[in-house]
């Protein structure tokens, strides 16, 4: 089993990007306040002036009655009532838009004018009729006694007509004054969401570069903005330090750890040489104790070389120190590094694929270390009985260094984190002898960074981990390179590391 890391967090819902922009949302709630406020103010005003409009038409309604009904009388006589007047009735009328009508007092009908149709039962007061307005006036004579009902009645089409060019008008009104707003509202929220996108857009480069060095603008004016303004200016400023001091501190470190290590390789050397001596002369059955305590220290002193020669690489690395680059076979350097794989992978079988020879400029000793850390990390994550696959071609201008396995493999989630320093996998795969460092890798990827080249992980296809390295070739042509030595036919159909005989030339030729 490898790496398994904790899938990310989603971002709550309140956290994730609004679908509107704010100036879209300010403008938005500013035409909805203003249109709100309009539609209040002509729903009152349209009332009022509806209520004013017929109010001031029934008036003219009722004086009109009233001015007429004092002009004419009825005069009874014994063959009925007989009107009487002194201009005729219907100079007062107009006849599309008005009507009059002349009852006794016992309603009966006995003259009307204007237009046609009738006006309802003659009763005192104002009432509307077949889309007629209607008032209604008692006639009298000198006496005061009552003497008919007159009846006079003017057409609502006008008044309806002005009421409703009174509601389009505010209708209209509304809309462009919302139509308005909705406009200023837009520019005045542009025009103040304007230093806040100047200041994202400031914020986005420093992001997008990760270079806090970068100023903010200068503020305009002396509000919440510019106040922003300064509190992200003093931000930058205090990670710019922050930056330079944190940088300061990696390289001195960085120094350290390189001249740490390198210093310690020497007296490492001196102790792993006194022990083995030490471990030459314990052979005697008597001594067998401190022979194995003996081994027990070179061991220990042998894994703290490797840790040490990994960190000096490593911290040469980060420090920018590049080791000394040749031209070089790296077919001899696969083959070599898999020949002292070989006895380290159990019970697992390396087989080699394709191995042509190809040249590049590089350090042969890093490239070494390069081969072996991916065969050691096969090994380790990988259950006894598995296949390993060493395989080097030249692609498109690249060497193309491929290590495949059948085994468990890698979940596609954890193959970009894979070459990080200090990953280690902790499942039932983890079977090679001796604790790992979480290094290998790591140095894998700044092996090949230092070499112009490139780390990939992937599936393989028999389902297992494929690691594959890109390095660039020393001449794309190809010209003039060398074999890699003739392997044994019996140990290639079994897949074997070759070995080779001193009556065969030896698979290291000069480039």
């Amino acid at each position: 089993m490898r790496l398994r890391l904790p899938k990310p967090r989603r971002l709550p819902d309140r956290l994730r990007p609004r679908s509107w922009p704010v100036r879209w949302r300010l403008a938005a709630v500013s035409t909805v306040l203003t249109l709100a406020i309009l539609v209040v103010f002509g729903v009152v005003v349209g009332k009022v002036a509806s209520e004013r409009i017929r109010g001031d038409f029934d008036n003219e309604v009722r004086s009109a009655a009233r001015t007429l009904a004092t002009e004419v009388q009825v005069v009874y006589t014994p063959v009925g009532g007989v009107l009487q007047r002194a201009p005729h009735i219907s100079d007062f009328l107009l006849p599309d838009d008005t009507a009059a009508r002349v009852f006794d007092v016992n309603g009966t009908y006995i003259e009307g004018a204007g237009r046609t149709g009738s006006l309802g039962k003659p009763k005192i007061g104002l009432f509307t009729h077949d889309e007629m307005r209607v008032a209604t006036d008692q006639l009298s004579d000198s006496s005061g006694t009552a003497t008919g009902y007159l009846q006079f009645g003017r057409s609502l089409e006008n008044v309806d007509a002005t009421v409703h060019r009174l509601w389009l008008l505010i209708g209209v009104g509304v809309f462009v004054g919302t139509l308005l707003a909705s406009l200023a509202g837009l520019t005045i929220a542009n025009r103040a969401m304007r230093p806040i996108s100047t200041l994202t857009a400031t914020a986005r480069q420093v992001a997008d570069t990760g270079d806090p060095s970068r100023h903010m603008p200068e503020p305009k004016a002396n509000d919440e903005v510019g106040e922003l303004t300064l509190t992200l200016e003093q931000m930058l400023r205090s990670l710019d330090a922050a930056r330079a001091e944190r940088e300061e501190a990696m390289h001195r470190q960085r120094e350290f750890v390189a001249d740490a290590s390198h210093e310690l390789r020497t007296p490492l050397t001196s102790v792993i040489a006194n022990l083995e001596l030490l471990q030459a002369s314990l052979q005697s059955p008597e001594q067998e104790e401190n022979r194995t305590i003996a081994d027990s220290a070179l061991r220990s002193s042998q894994r703290m070389s490797r840790l040490v020669a990994d960190l000096l690489l490593l911290a040469r690395s980060d420090a920018g120190r590049a080791s000394t680059h040749a031209r070089c076979d790296l077919a001899e350097v696969v083959l070599d590094a898999a020949a002292e794989a070989t006895p380290a992978i159990g019970d697992r079988q390396l087989r080699l694929g394709d191995v042509s020879p190809v040249h590049i400029e590089g350090s042969s000793d890093e490239l070494h270390r390069l081969v072996l850390n991916l065969l050691d990390n096969a090994g380790r994550h990988t259950p006894p009985g598995t296949t390993i696959e060493l395989r080097l071609y030249a692609e498109g201008g690249d060497a193309v260094l491929e290590v495949a396995d059948d085994g468990p493999g890698i979940q596609p989630e954890l193959r970009e984190h894979i070459f990080d320093r200090f990953v280690r996998g902790d499942g039932s795969a983890d079977v090679a002898i001796g604790p790992g460092t979480g290094l290998g890798l790591a140095i894998v990827r700044a092996v090949a960074t230092s070499h112009n080249g490139t780390t990939e992980a992937a599936a393989s296809k028999q389902g297992g981990a494929l690691f594959r390295v890109r390095l660039p070739l020393a001449d794309v042509d190809g010209a003039g390179v060398p074999g890699v030595g003739r392997l044994r036919s019996s140990e290639a159909s079994e897949g074997k590391i070759p070995t080779y005989s001193p009556a065969e030339p030896s698979p290291r030729r000069s480039a």
